[in-house]
């Protein structure tokens, strides 16, 4: 890539807040469901995929690394 030189772009931590480059960053994506109450034919579902940028140490605390370790495995198992 032509543009991969110079300075990164800076971005936040969706836990503490601490800016740092994406190239550093733990990338995660996580499905959120938006559903009506009701429980019937009419229920109404959204699926939405939110990626969410963690800094190496929220994502060491809150276990990013080990889901994503994971999620390799099933890929690797199945595929």
């Amino acid at each position: 890539m032509a543009g991969s030189r110079g300075r990164e772009h800076l971005i936040n931590c969706s836990s503490c807040g601490r800016r740092l480059p994406r190239g550093k960053a733990v990338s995660y994506e996580r499905r959120v469901v938006f559903s009506t109450d009701t429980r019937t034919a009419d229920d109404v579902k959204y699926f939405d995929t939110h990626t969410e940028h963690y800094c190496p140490s929220c994502g060491k605390s809150k276990g990013i690394y080990e889901k994503k370790k994971r999620q390799a495995m099933r890929k690797y198992n199945t595929g």
